[in-house]
């Protein structure tokens, strides 16, 4: 009875989750309207689909469904899709889901509590991301960087922002084509014009969703997204955004290493390619083990991690070399200082 009255008077919202039509919207949209308390004014459901062919399962939203609403964004990112759906908001608050997550039973009890707790200075309010890990095993290295977001900062898999505060940054910013450091950027840009941000009280299930083993490779790409920031928020943006630094200079060194090698073993120089080889096999091996030694140690994950840790040095610096070129004069979306 003492939750009623400050449930009916905290702010309204709306929720905006992007998808490319996988299969786990329908956990999303069923954990989603299992949360009750305080439901949202309405779902918007941003299909980023190049080819939207078959039917979304809109039917999961059970008790919300007739409040969810379905938009196009072509293809072009999560960024966009976010875009495409906090545009078209009228609430005061938008809160961004990822079609991969599930809400907590008492998840909008808890952001009724947060809004409602938000000064006017506040323009975004994160909740918490818990991700299930085996419990009869290590984890994996794909395990592990999954549950690394449960330590991100402003992570858009669960974010409530104020619309007014999106509208004076102008959203997200398209140039990230990849549901990657786009948060960040958003985040940044929302402190710098005048705006505070909190973490709330609310979680969330983030699951680990199935991947191959070349999944480490691919996320690679996203070193040229840093390249991005670094563009846009200057080399420290690693502080600011409260991001984890990486091991893109030990990638270079080791890929450097390789190269030189290469081209003493070309000039026919053989100590000077033994010493530089030695360099990037040293480095290649620290970089492994590193790897190996917190997770399962099966076979499939040490055979895994040897031959990515082979490939992925000379892929983070060419994505980081490549977004360096591409973002050369790349400046900050809206003209933000």
């Amino acid at each position: 009875m003492t939750d009623a009255p400050s449930l009916s008077s905290a702010p309204a919202y709306a929720v905006v989750v992007p998808t490319i039509g996988r299969p786990c919207l329908a956990d999303c949209l069923r954990a989603l309207a299992a949360a009750g308390g305080h439901p949202p004014t309405e779902v918007v459901v941003v299909d980023d689909r190049t080819d939207p062919a078959g039917e979304l399962p809109l039917d999961a939203a059970g008790v919300l469904r007739g409040r969810v609403r379905t938009l196009r964004s072509g293809g072009r990112g999560p960024a966009a899709a976010r875009n495409t759906g906090w545009r078209t908001v009228t609430a005061p608050w938008t809160v961004f889901l990822d079609d991969d997550v599930q809400v907590l039973p008492d998840w909008s009890r808890l952001l009724a509590e947060d809004l409602t707790a938000a000064d006017a200075a506040t323009g975004g309010i994160q909740g918490r991301l818990s991700v299930p890990l085996p419990a009869h095993r290590r984890p994996t290295d794909w395990e592990r960087g999954t549950a690394g977001l449960e330590r991100a900062a402003w992570a858009t898999a669960d974010m409530a922002y104020r619309t007014a505060a999106l509208a004076q940054v102008h959203g997200f910013d398209e140039r990230f084509p990849r549901a990657f450091r786009e948060d960040a950027d958003l985040a940044l840009r929302v402190r710098d014009a005048g705006w505070t941000l909190r973490r709330g009280r609310r979680t969330t299930r983030h699951p680990v969703r199935p991947a191959d083993p070349w999944v480490s490779v691919r996320t690679q790409r996203g070193n040229a997204d840093d390249a991005l920031m670094t563009r846009l928020h200057g080399r420290d943006w690693w502080i600011c955004a409260g991001a984890p630094r990486g091991r893109l200079t030990r990638h270079a060194l080791v890929t450097a290493g390789a190269l030189v090698a290469a081209g003493c073993a070309a000039a026919g120089r053989p100590r000077a390619a033994g010493a530089a080889g030695a360099l990037w096999a040293l480095g290649t091996a620290e970089f492994a083990l590193a790897r190996i030694a917190p997770g399962p140690r099966t076979a499939r994950e040490i055979t895994t991690m040897l031959a990515t840790s082979v490939v992925i040095p000379p892929l983070a610096v060419r994505h980081w070399i490549d977004g360096l070129i591409r973002h050369r004069g790349a400046a900050r979306l809206g003209g933000t200082p």
